[in-house]
Order: C-alpha cells, then structure tokens, then sequence
C-alpha cells in the first residue's frame, strides 16, 4: 500500500527511535510505501522540504510555531496548519494515491487535510488518538464553554467530531481512552474504536552500575543517592505547581535526589524555585539531546510521572516507554480518570498516587527508596514487549486494511 502519514509531532530523523518514526520504520520493512507528512515549525529556519530517509519519503512542511510561543500565536498557527498540509500535498506528492491516510492528534484541525486525501484518492484513514482537544484545555483552565473562549471550544470541538466522523478506524492509547471516547462521542460506534497503545521497538537501554556512576559523574549527580528523574516537556498539563510541591516536601530526605530534565512553557516556575530555594537534593536541566537524555534516563533509579489533577480526559505520557526501556522503576501522580497508573501497578514496576496531596508522593517516596526494584525492572521488560512494541501497533492498524 501507498500510506501517508501526517504528524506535527517534532520528527528529527527517520532512524530515532520515537512513537512515530518506529511505526513508519515498521510499515516500511513490511513492503508499504510510506510518506510521511510532517510539521516545520518557522523558528527553525528550515523551508518546506521533500527527501528520502531510511526508505521513507518525508514531506517536512514549514508551519508558524506551535509550541514555546503565546496562545495567540499558537492559536493562529494551529488553524493555518490545514491549509498548509493541503498545499504541500498538491505541490509535491500530486502524481502519488494513497490506499492509507495515519494520522495523529495533535492537531485536531486535520480534518480538511484527512478529507482532501480520501476524496482524491479514495483512501482508508486511521487515527492515532494521542490528544483528547480541546476537553484537555478546558480541564486546565486555557479554554472555557462559556463568553469568547467558549466559541473557540465550540469551533475546535466542531472540529473533533468531523475528525473522529472521517475516521474509518481510532486508535486509542488505552482502555479509558475507548471508554471516554465513546461515552462523549455517541455517535462514534465502538466497531471504530480499538486500543492502539504508544508504541516503540524495544531497545535495552539500562546500564550497569560502573555505567551509570560514569554518567553521574559527568552531570554532577551523586553517586550514593536514589535518584528520581522527571523529563520531558514542563507544561501546564504535567501540573508543574505540584511537582514543586512535592520536591518541597523532600528537602531534608537524606536518601533521595531528584532530578528535573525539560523544557516548555512552567519551566521558568522551576528555575525560580531552584534558584530561591536552593534545596540541595534537586537539579533542574534543559532538554538533551534524546539519546543523551535516554541515558541519563538509564543512570537514574526511579522515572517519574505528574499529570494535572484536575484532567477528566485519561492522558497517557509516552514518556512511560523511556522509562521501561530504561529499567527504570515509575512513580507515578496523576489525575483518576487516566489509567496509566493502573498499567504501572497491575503490571508490577511501580506505584501510583493521586496527584492531590503532596503527602501521598512523599509516602511513595519512601517506599521507592526501600523496595527491591530487580524484579520490576524483569517485569517491565515483559510487559512492553507484550504490549506497546512497534510490530504489534503495527498489527493492530494493518489487521483493517
């Protein structure tokens, strides 16, 4: 099959390994010709782009900036976003008709795109469902249903529902995922809705101890303390206020250093409190390099996960995958409605709290730092290959076409 792609998420080469980049990898070695379509952000300096990389042609489309910006900018940039794609498509793969159209949320404004191609080509589509917009921002306060910011709900919840009605098939992150979905969406039916989990190809990432002192030694981590890290993007969605609070909570544990890795829109809320606080069991660092930061990842003792209480949408961090691979143990504060925290508990490497009391992460805390973390690293490992690797995803999407 010929099968287009579309994506704004942040692809820097086809070979890394990423919740993306594995599937087109996967899809390729299975015979398809792939075309992924992906997003440019302006600040980049890059223009609009069409080459080959380990077998897959790659459309990179110069959009307005997304992310790190204001939500004027944002919001301006996200709605010009279709037209964009659209434009890309007919100038540079106008001779190529695809059988398959993937795509995935972010953005939900992929429905003109989406349609252009199945009315073109007469394509089957599937969404990967990653991004439950715009409920998420109403939950945290950036949107509201009522005065002006309740026409823009209403406009992008438009949106969604022509998104999910294009959709033949929606893969979704996790059971509450399908559950939430089909609950508010009633008009969806639940023959199109499957869990399609994140995805990556499994790569042994832990480290042995002497590896893992090197790397300490090299960030300035020490070397006699159970450190937990948290990575990835510093956003109103991780409930960064919160996170603050529980490291607050830890100043005078002896045993445990805690470790902030990221960058985006609260990180400046964290260099404040490093700064002010000064609290010697915690270090805050800009975004690595990801294969850096994987190893990093890998020298630490315990991965960490925060979600906004206040999220009645189940978020699902990709960031879980980074951590599995690892070897590295989860502490996960979240919200009820996600089920990530139960995938954790039930599948034996780690623990879960509500992300509501710092008192509850504090109690983890100390259970983290005194239980033996050999099995659970034995127990992650069987649970991603027998759940979130790339050649199953790949089974679930292809079992349709």
């Amino acid at each position: 099959m010929k099968i287009a792609f579309l994506t704004i998420g942040k692809i820097e080469n086809i070979s890394s390994s990423g919740i993306y980049t594995s599937i087109l990898l996967e899809l390729t070695k299975r015979g398809h010709e792939v075309y992924l379509i992906s997003a440019n952000e302006k600040r980049s300096g890059q223009e609009t782009v069409f080459k080959q990389e380990e077998g897959v042609n790659w459309l990179s489309i110069k959009i307005g900036n997304i992310t790190k910006c204001g939500m004027i900018e944002k919001g301006i940039s996200t709605l010009t976003i279709e037209s964009l794609f659209i434009k890309g498509i007919k100038r540079y793969l106008s001779n190529v008709k695809f059988d398959l159209v993937i795509y995935s949320t972010p953005p939900i404004t992929f429905c003109n795109v989406v349609k252009f191609i199945k009315k073109r080509d007469g394509a089957k589509s599937y969404l990967l469902l990653k991004d439950i917009f715009p409920q998420n921002a109403i939950d945290i306060g950036v949107l509201s249903k009522g005065g002006l910011k309740g026409i823009i709900y209403k406009y992008f919840r438009n949106k969604e529902k022509k998104l999910y009605a294009l959709s033949d098939y929606i893969g979704c992150m996790s059971p509450a995922n399908c559950e939430y979905v089909l609950k508010n969406n009633q008009e969806v039916s639940a023959d199109r809705v499957e869990v399609c989990p994140n995805s990556r190809y499994f790569t042994d990432l832990s480290l042995d101890k002497a590896e893992a002192n090197v790397l300490r030694e090299k960030y300035g981590l020490p070397l006699d303390k159970k450190i937990f890290i948290y990575g990835g993007n510093l956003g109103k969605p991780q409930g960064i206020p919160f996170l603050i609070e529980c490291i607050k909570t830890q100043k005078d544990n002896n045993e445990a250093f805690f470790l902030v890795v990221g960058d985006g829109t609260e990180y400046t809320k964290l260099k404040e409190f490093e700064e002010t606080e000064k609290q010697s069991n915690f270090k805050l660092m800009q975004r690595l390099p990801k294969e850096d930061y994987d190893r990093m990842v890998a020298a630490c003792d315990v991965g960490m996960i925060f979600l906004d209480k206040r999220f009645t949408i189940p978020n699902y961090p990709s960031r879980l995958l980074s951590y599995m691979m690892a070897g590295v143990p989860v502490l996960a504060c979240t919200d009820v409605n996600t089920d990530v925290g139960k995938t954790i508990v039930d599948g034996g490497f780690g623990w879960w709290c509500e992300s509501r009391d710092a008192k509850d992460f504090s109690k983890l805390v100390k259970q983290a730092c005194t239980d033996d973390t050999a099995l659970m690293k034995e127990k992650m490992k069987d649970y991603f290959l027998a759940n979130f690797t790339s050649e199953k995803a790949c089974d679930i999407i292809l079992k349709h076409f």
